[in-house]
């Protein structure tokens, strides 16, 4: 962690991102042709890329800032490179499904590859493999909805991918029961917190020339909504509010999904304070006792007491963190 503190210190005081580097062992032998005719038809769709046709590879790949007198920098081998973990090994994503706990892993896949072809694959092996899907009928007209917003999940692999450390450990993807988890190395930039993210803040990628392309070929903007967007998303689809904590020098961002919500409670053995605080559960993800005071203008005591008796009739679960940061879920 130190180590890699000091690298980007380093790097940004000589006006450099980490992707901005030349990376020597790299050859135009390496780079990919059909992931850049891929982002050439998806930039000409967004409008982002004008005059993109018809160049050559070293054309298009310097009209992206991804060369330097003649040598590929790193961008350039994440983004578009035939086998990228030739040089840079932990660029896997690691996808699990886990049953009851993380020690029950049913069943896995390793998605390898640029970042160009992975944004596509990982997606798909999702709603494929991992997660399961609603089926109706209109008529003779087969149905699908995902447990989870497509749009959510499709902007959380992005976040992950294009603002991860390269450096560091594989992303991983941990699918449950009742919620998704996202874990990509990469801590907040300097002076963004979780709170801030929720909101309005600016954009301040890690990796400023992939961010730049993954902006030209449309999968990303640059105004950073990427986190509104996954929360939007999961209220539309009336689900709980994601959750974002800063873990082991990265980042952890959890979906629920409607397996999270109780599918019925007995109403007449709450009180109505009870009943409005499982709506804002189901709503938030969980409460506080602190906001359940807040809520309700009530004590500390009636507060306790009543998510107590939420716990007892298991409705809701205490969390394993006591006293400050302690909360309540379904």
């Amino acid at each position: 962690m130190i180590g890699t503190a000091l690298n980007e210190f380093l790097l940004k005081r000589a006006g450099k991102t980490w992707d901005d580097v030349i990376e020597p062992r790299a050859n135009f032998d390496d780079i990919d042709e059909d992931m850049l005719t891929l982002f050439v038809q998806e930039a000409v769709y967004s409008g982002r890329l004008p005059d993109s046709r018809g160049l050559s590879k070293l054309q298009l790949l310097e009209k992206l800032r991804l060369t330097e007198n003649g040598k590929l920098k790193r961008a350039a081998i994440i983004l578009f490179a035939k086998d990228p973990i030739k040089f840079y090994p932990n660029l896997q994503v690691k996808i699990g499904r886990f049953g009851k706990d993380d020690a029950d892993l049913l069943f896995q896949e390793n998605e390898e590859g640029c970042l160009i072809k992975i944004l596509q694959t990982i997606l798909e092996q999702l709603i494929h493999k991992f997660i399961y899907k609603d089926v109706s009928f209109d008529g003779l007209k087969r149905l699908e909805t995902s447990e989870y917003p497509i749009a959510a999940l499709r902007e959380v692999i992005l976040n992950a991918l294009v603002h991860r450390n390269y450096m560091g450990a594989p992303t991983q993807i941990r699918v449950y029961d009742n919620k998704i988890i996202f874990w990509n190395e990469g801590t907040l930039p300097q002076g963004l917190n979780l709170e801030l993210l929720k909101g309005f803040h600016t954009s301040q990628p890690r990796n400023i020339l992939i961010a730049d392309v993954c902006f030209k070929g449309g999968y990303i903007d640059s105004w950073g909504r990427g986190m509104f967007k996954i929360y939007n998303a999961c209220k539309e689809a009336g689900l709980p509010e994601p959750e974002i904590q800063e873990l082991q020098n990265g980042l952890l961002v959890t979906l629920f999904n409607s397996n999270s919500v109780p599918k019925s409670y007995s109403k007449t053995n709450l009180n109505e304070r009870q009943q409005k605080a499982l709506e804002f559960v189901k709503e938030y993800g969980r409460i506080t006792n602190k906001e359940y005071q807040e809520q309700f203008n009530v004590s500390r005591i009636t507060a306790t007491r009543d998510l107590i008796d939420l716990v007892e009739q298991k409705i809701l679960k205490s969390s394993e963190t006591k006293g400050a940061g302690s909360y309540y879920e379904f």
